[in-house]
């Protein structure tokens, strides 16, 4: 429900303007009592409260957020029904007369819009106890702080609007600025500090998981302020040519060392809070069915569920706005195929061959500086041992590159020849009940139509919840709400941060081994002392940094988190100018499906670290100034 207001932001204010021919001041309420009557009494504030969740990306969708397809982590398939808009983004069509994902600019500025008027109006609720108020008031602070910072992370500087304009605003009002991009992310923090301490530590009733509590809060705030320490936004010169119309400009160019001080110590507050609610690293129970499963197994789980299995120990904020169901649906292959048409699951999602390669072995490291893995024959084929039977078909014939990799690689992604356990089958002693997938052309999941993966050859095995269950003419699956922040993308954050404020120390390495023990590898220090071809690489700052960033790669895959990060660290230019490759999906045979093939060619220029205001917004308000190369 939308309810008719009193004040307009002026975001709104220029989106009307340019739907009609009516000028600025032509804009009147028609209908005072409507907003009087939203806070009358606890029943409609609370309804009014909801409207201002309601806003939250639908992380989860297809079409939800530019981090799930727009990116290079994952590949759909070129010629289907249901593609995602965003795959133009990952294809390079941006543009600035209609630009990809431009509805994060109307929806968030109207986002904020309602908090501003929720803010405003909560104050005279009769039948409410001072405690709620102040939460709830605390509540829709932390939203209008992450709808103005998702606004930042894809626009850099943008106007903040801290209250509402009136209706009586004239045109120099509402033809507001840019803001400097420390400015924006010095008041994202700032309402965050007013709302953190105001809310509950943790939330007791079911009905109301996913509410902002405390961990909530203090893990935004050290997220925020982490990017804003990050190189795209601290010191970055290539922006400095970025001014307002009246000189202001809108970066930084002086690098500053203390925003990752100021970042850490956001980061260790967070940990903290996080920790006394109750807030763990996951692991799984190790209880399905009546079978005890072996720790190769429970590992899988742990990595797997993580993630999908809802409100478990390390979820700090998961998206009830978005639940994750359509994209199991559509990107799982099918495990036991059936006469029937594929009509259930159509593996039209992969990852390309660069994000299976970038998963370390078994020992910790990159495949390509572990010194007891062969980087040069990856792509040889050979017959998987007995020792991998969990991981691969006894006996099949697949890709070193599959062989002797860490945990985290086959929880996230399937292959031809890969056990994909669970689906209702879950004991782990039978062959019987291990689902194995086959993909090369001919096989039954192979590629049979332009509307049917493979696309790459390595399915995101992550989203699949294990407790889903195929059936000869349906497919049930377990929806989960897409987790936003989880304890190991914390833990793996203050790590950078602490590397980049001092350098390695023991601090740094203790966090990154929280998140390396459960994925079932070695300590850092261990990995590459005992198995590295560069054991001095975690003695310096620069190639700490390195590690921890593939660490946050491997641990965050698919997540929607490396599409940021790696423009954060200013790294998309390197990555997302790679070619995007797989294996050779109409090949029949090993020797013929086990080639690399390049399936499309990327281009990312320094242009396209932030998104294109639209041209229709900058004629209206023409104050706005264009991001740079646009």
């Amino acid at each position: 429900m939308r309810i008719k207001i009193v004040m307009l932001s002026a975001f709104i204010l220029l989106v009307a303007c340019m739907s009609s021919c009516k000028k600025y001041l032509d804009i009147v309420p028609d209908n005072v009592a409507t907003l009087e009557n939203a806070f009358a009494m606890r029943g409609e504030a609370e309804k009014y409260l909801f409207t201002c969740y309601s806003y939250m990306p639908r992380d989860g969708e297809i079409n939800g957020t530019p981090a799930l397809f727009g990116g290079d982590e994952v590949w759909e398939l070129p010629d289907i029904s249901e593609t995602s808009a965003y795959r133009r983004l990952a294809e390079g069509n941006q543009n600035v007369i209609d630009p990809i994902g431009n509805v994060y600019w109307t929806e968030m500025y109207r986002a904020i819009r309602d908090c501003n008027i929720f803010l405003d109006n909560i104050g005279p609720v009769p039948d409410m106890e001072m405690q709620e108020k102040r939460q709830w008031i605390a509540e829709v602070k932390t939203l209008k702080a992450y709808y103005h910072f998702l606004l930042v992370r894809m626009y850099g500087p943008i106007p903040v609007i801290r209250v509402n304009l009136p209706v009586s605003a004239g045109v120099k009002e509402v033809k507001v600025f840019r803001e400097p991009v420390d400015s924006c992310f010095g008041y994202i923090a700032q309402l965050l500090d007013e709302a953190k301490d105001d809310l509950p530590e943790t939330i007791i009733d079911p009905q109301y998981y996913g509410k902002i509590n405390k961990p909530i809060a203090y893990s935004l705030k050290a997220k925020v302020l982490t990017f804003a320490a990050s190189p795209l936004f601290n010191g970055n010169a290539e922006q400095s040519g970025l001014k307002n119309s009246d000189g202001t400009p809108l970066f930084n160019s002086e690098y500053s060392e203390a925003k990752w001080q100021r970042a850490a110590g956001a980061c260790r507050e967070a940990i903290a809070v996080c920790e006394k609610a109750g807030i763990k690293i996951y692991e799984h129970p190790n209880v399905k069915a009546a079978f005890l499963i072996s720790d190769t197994t429970q590992t899988e789980l742990s990595l797997r569920m993580a993630f999908s299995e809802k409100w478990n120990s390390e979820i700090i904020w998961a998206n009830t706005q978005s639940w994750v169901g359509r994209i199991q649906v559509i990107g799982a292959p099918d495990w036991a195929p059936s006469t029937q048409a594929r009509v259930w699951m159509d593996n039209r999602y992969n990852a390309p061959l660069k994000v299976a390669e970038q998963f370390y072995t078994n020992n910790g490291l990159p495949i390509n500086e572990d010194k007891t893995w062969n980087y040069g024959e990856r792509y040889t084929t050979r017959l998987a041992p007995a020792g991998h039977r969990l991981y691969i078909r006894n006996g099949f014939p697949t890709a070193s590159l599959n062989m002797n990799r860490e945990p985290r690689f086959y929880a996230n992604l399937g292959f031809d020849g890969g056990i994909w356990y669970g689906q209702g089958k879950f004991n782990d002693k039978l062959e019987s009940d291990l689902y194995w997938l086959q993909f090369k052309l001919g096989d039954p999941i192979g590629k049979s139509s332009a509307f049917n993966g493979p696309v790459t050859g390595y399915p995101i095995k992550k989203w699949i919840h294990p407790d889903n269950v195929r059936s000869p003419s349906s497919y049930t699956t377990i929806p989960y709400p897409w987790p936003i922040m989880r304890l190991a993308d914390l833990y793996l954050l203050y790590s950078e941060c602490l590397n980049e404020a001092k350098g390695p120390d023991a601090e740094v390495f203790s966090y990154l081994d929280k998140v390396r023990e459960r994925a079932g590898i070695p300590a850092v220090q261990r990995a590459w002392t005992d198995f590295s071809t560069n054991p001095a690489k975690i003695t310096t700052k620069n190639g700490l940094r390195e590690i921890i960033q593939r660490e946050r790669l491997n641990e965050l895959a698919f997540e929607q988190q490396r599409f940021w990060d790696i423009r954060r660290w200013k790294l998309a230019i390197t990555e997302m100018n790679k070619a995007i490759t797989g294996w050779n999906i109409y090949g029949s045979t090993t020797e013929t499906y086990y080639r690399p093939t390049n399936i499309f060619q990327q281009r990312f220029g320094i242009k396209d670290y932030f998104w294109p205001i639209a041209e229709s917004n900058l004629n209206v308000n023409t104050n706005l100034v264009q991001n740079l190369g646009w």
